[in-house]
């Protein structure tokens, strides 16, 4: 017996020196232990444009590629939009709230699902007015709202209305297209006016958007467009959280009657009345 507890004291003693040998011979220090456990912070990885240009659209009209001032200008408009410039989600809250209502009433009305991304560069689907007189969540000057259905006077003005106005937006860029024949030219006229932008394409002979020379703002706001779908979709990519989800656009009161958001919130019309 007593053997027997020698010869387990002997293996656990040599164990032991073997051990100690080993600590000394390799020593691991508090913070080697440590860095097992750490976690390295996201950095922020600014996209490769030259990666991924061809991949940028509006409204299924590609962005050129091989011109060194259309990639700069893009390569700009995606730096401005980066939540490192712009320090705030705001945007995606706003997209996450209002598109499912923009949604529906753009497909009634065969309107590229890009569109929806007007009112985040217009007003940041906020609902006031502009020292020029453009207001609601599309910024429709008082004239133009009037021409596509919006009642606006000194007792109402339903540009402050989501449903009217995107609906009569729908209408205004449909009648833009069925001149200009590209929705990247409806989209820079919905910024400069349609006339003014007719001028500059007979002055210069040009009808692609991305040739043409216009003014800073205009000539900038597809690239602005782009920029908000990339961020808007790809939020992680430009350092934004995760992809909010966007709720359907029907809900149910409490009692279980059917709400359509779309349609005046009474659930009295469908989508395709939306069209007279």
């Amino acid at each position: 017996m007593i053997k027997k507890h020698l010869f387990g004291c002997s293996a656990v003693l040599v164990f032991m020196i073997i051990a100690r040998a080993f600590i000394f011979n390799n020593p691991v220090s508090l913070s080697d232990i440590l860095v097992v456990n750490k976690v390295e912070p996201q950095v922020e990885q600014t996209p490769n444009l030259d990666n991924y240009i061809n991949t940028f659209s509006f409204a299924n009209e590609e962005v050129p590629i091989g011109d060194a001032k259309i990639e700069y200008r893009m390569k700009k408009a995606l730096q401005s939009h980066r939540y490192a410039n712009l320090q705030t989600d705001m945007l995606h809250r706003k997209a996450e709230k209002w598109f499912p209502l923009i949604e529906p009433i753009l497909k009634v009305y065969g309107i590229p699902e890009d569109f929806k991304y007007i009112p985040l560069v217009e007003s940041g689907l906020r609902a006031g007015t502009s020292v020029k007189g453009a207001s609601g969540f599309w910024q429709f000057m008082p004239g133009t709202a009037r021409s596509f259905g919006l009642k606006v006077n000194d007792a109402v003005d339903e540009r402050q209305n989501m449903r009217k106005s995107t609906i009569a937006a729908c209408k205004y860029i449909k009648s833009m297209y069925a001149e200009l024949r590209s929705w990247t030219l409806v989209a820079a006229a919905y910024n400069v006016g349609d006339v003014n932008l007719r001028r500059q394409i007979n002055k210069q002979n040009e009808d692609n958007y991305f040739r043409l020379k216009l003014n800073r703002e205009t000539a900038s706001y597809v690239y602005k467009l782009i920029s908000m779908k990339e961020i808007i979709e790809k939020p992680q990519k430009y350092g934004y959280g995760k992809k909010p989800k966007l709720v359907a656009a029907t809900v149910f009161r409490p009692n279980g009657k059917f709400i359509d958001p779309i349609s005046n919130y009474d659930g009295a019309q469908s989508l395709k009345a939306l069209r007279d």
